[in-house]
């Protein structure tokens, strides 16, 4: 599966180039509420034609069995046919569910990924993943598939409020944690309300475009990738499933927080280097609230994770700064003990 990469500060314009090129059927928009406003027009003007979008809220809740529907009727309702384009026009619950949708649709139609959040940029619109939210659990249903263009135009990022932003940052952070140390050393400067040269984020965006060519379908060392996610998506389930609002990247900074403890506990990580982890990533990211840590509650969703084995709860985990470990281990109790310990994790800080 490969995919054309167009990546600067003229990606648009060369996007629509290519556009020109090729001779789609029909072409249809996807964007939520929220880029619908900020980032359309932008694109609009850059192709030089007008197009109704296909709609739907803003927001992980609209990433499920619904919005998915909704996407297929208007595609349905327009005639899209499989030499149909969707672009997905968005964040990482637009590129996710748009792919999903184009995958399916037909048995397949081509798609655009264009990431508008800094958190699409460096993740979640790179590497052929598509999917949606089942039963409460995070990203359970999806596919993997190839998007005709993947464009990633830092104009976008302006149109981002600051807590977006913070959001992918989580990513950056998580890829220097796993596999890129200098970068790690690179951010020591990162502030609040702080936007990051575009070097660095070319930086966090090759880190996993690296590893997802060495391995497409997550078999080996793109688990890597999930650092973070494994307790983070079981504290983002634990959220959706009370009403309460929390942003990707800040359960996924949770969850960093929780598994390189839990990389210190299990004799991986030395103190060293997990409070130098902690300090950052408390400076940066506010605490989450107590009500969505339940133990027993977020234990139960960590056991639907999609990274286990059987009946054994796996994650990935630090031996060092800038080098994950796979399929490690955790036991139930272990996972309780770090949900239990995080809000402590603020008490602690040094500088």
């Amino acid at each position: 599966m490969s995919t054309k990469l167009i990546s600067g500060d003229h990606a648009l314009s060369e996007f629509a180039k290519w556009l020109q090129s090729r001779s789609f059927s029909r072409i249809d928009i996807l964007v939520d509420s929220h880029t619908e406003q900020a980032c359309l027009r932008l694109l609009k003007d850059q192709l030089g034609w007008e197009a109704m979008p296909i709609v739907i809220p803003a927001g992980e809740a609209s990433k499920n069995l619904e919005g998915l529907h909704k996407v297929w009727m208007a595609l349905l309702a327009g005639a899209s046919d499989r030499n149909s384009l969707l672009i997905n026009l968005g964040g990482g619950m637009i590129t996710d569910l748009g792919g999903m949708a184009a995958s399916t649709f037909k048995r397949g139609i081509p798609f655009v990924q264009i990431p508008t959040s800094l958190l699409g940029q460096v993740d979640a619109a790179i590497g052929h993943k598509t999917g949606i939210d089942v039963g409460g659990v995070k990203n359970s249903v999806g596919t993997f598939s190839a998007p005709e263009e993947l464009v990633i135009d830092p104009v976008f990022l302006e149109t981002l409020p600051h807590e977006e932003y913070r959001s992918g940052m989580a990513e950056v952070f998580k890829h220097s944690l796993v596999q890129d140390k200098e970068l790690w050393f690179k951010l020591n400067d990162y502030r609040l309300g702080m936007a990051c040269s575009s070097e660095i984020i070319q930086q966090a965006a090759d880190v996993k475009v690296r590893i997802v060519e060495e391995d497409p379908r997550e078999q080996g060392q793109r688990k890597l990738l999930n650092f973070g996610h494994s307790l983070g998506h079981a504290v983002e389930s634990e959220a959706l499933a009370q009403g309460a609002t929390i942003r990707h990247g800040e359960a996924v900074a949770a969850g960093m927080m929780m598994e390189a403890w839990i990389s210190h506990q299990k004799g991986m990580l030395a103190l060293e280097e997990w409070e130098q982890i902690r300090n950052r990533l408390v400076k940066v990211y506010p605490q989450l609230p107590d009500t969505i840590l339940n133990g027993d509650r977020c234990v139960a969703f960590l056991k639907n994770d999609k990274k286990n084995l059987g009946d054994s709860i796996r994650m990935v985990l630090l031996n060092h700064i800038g080098e994950g470990v796979i399929d490690q281990v955790v036991s139930n109790e272990l996972s309780r003990k770090a949900l239990d310990a995080y809000p402590d994790f603020y008490m602690k800080t040094t500088d």
